[in-house]
């Protein structure tokens, strides 16, 4: 795999869908969007085939790895062209390429793990109310008490249910030596948190309620240091560990085997590899510096 190859196979295959895209009415919104998904097509296409005849683990994430890398790089430009970046969606749509590259070793890990679905909420809870009527019923005290508790355990639920639909899904659920794992990725923790930040203690207690052994994890892109209060809130709460920059490196390594920190210092060399075009707008508008991962 020959990273400079591989850019002008996207390079040239971007130009042929921008120029499709630009030969459209469509907004420039839309026209970004079917650009952007034209090139995860090619991507996902180009991946499925250099991988199907690799029968080493290791070269096969790699393969991915550089691909994906390519095609983020491809995209960035090509969306630049259509809808030139201001420093908000530029720093979100960064944050939003990061997650899914640091979830590949674990899609393709060189240690046993295996994804998992997560649990239902409603099934969580049929089998919680389960435990707890059994719990009650076996306690030494009258009717009346039992009904009682069983009635604040419903008050309780009821008071969660109308915070709106739980979902106990996060952006990662995998199986390692018999635990669980549930991982959140956040490129970065701001002022408007608060809300992802309760929902994210409210979850993190139902996992710590089952019966089998579950850890809830947050992966953050910035340093410990460039997030808020909301990020500290979580890390005390005592239901979430939290890694931050190159500490989550360390802890993908250590699940999946494969040390990406090695590999993004070995291979992704953002403000070079991208066009000179693209990088002077970058620097211009002050944006260079959120291509640090």
């Amino acid at each position: 795999m020959d990273k400079k190859q591989l850019l002008v196979a996207f390079r040239d295959r971007a130009a042929d869908y921008y120029e499709e895209v630009e030969a459209t009415t469509s907004t420039y919104k839309e026209k970004a969007a079917t650009l952007n998904r034209k090139i995860v097509q090619y991507r996902e296409n180009y991946i499925q085939e250099i991988i199907s005849d690799m029968n080493d683990d290791d070269d096969r994430l790699d393969a991915v790895l550089l691909v994906t890398y390519v095609s983020y790089i491809v995209m960035l430009e090509f969306r630049n062209r259509i809808w030139p970046y201001e420093y908000m969606a530029f720093s979100r749509r960064i944050g939003e390429l990061w997650e899914p590259f640091c979830k590949l070793p674990f899609e393709y890990p060189l240690n046993e793990l295996s994804i998992y679905t997560p649990p239902d909420i409603e099934d969580v809870k049929r089998t919680l109310k389960k435990e707890i009527s059994e719990l009650v019923d076996n306690l030494h005290i009258e009717k009346a008490e039992k009904a009682k508790l069983l009635q604040y355990y419903q008050a309780i639920w009821a008071l969660i249910d109308n915070g709106g639909n739980i979902s106990l899904t996060l952006d990662l659920h995998f199986e390692q030596y018999a635990e669980y794992y549930n991982v959140d990725y956040k490129s970065g923790f701001s002022s408007n948190e608060k809300g992802n930040t309760n929902r994210l203690l409210l979850v993190a207690s139902i996992y710590k309620s089952l019966p089998d052994t579950h850890n809830n994890l947050i992966f953050v892109r910035q340093a410990k240091e460039q997030n808020n209060h909301y990020l500290q809130t979580l890390k005390n709460s005592g239901l979430w560990d939290v890694y931050c920059a190159d500490d989550t490196y360390t802890k993908i390594t250590e699940f999946t085997g494969f040390d990406i920190r090695e590999w993004m210092t070995a291979n992704m060399d953002w403000s070079n590899d991208i066009l000179p075009d693209f990088r002077d707008y970058l620097q211009a508008n002050d944006l260079i510096k959120y291509l640090t991962w």
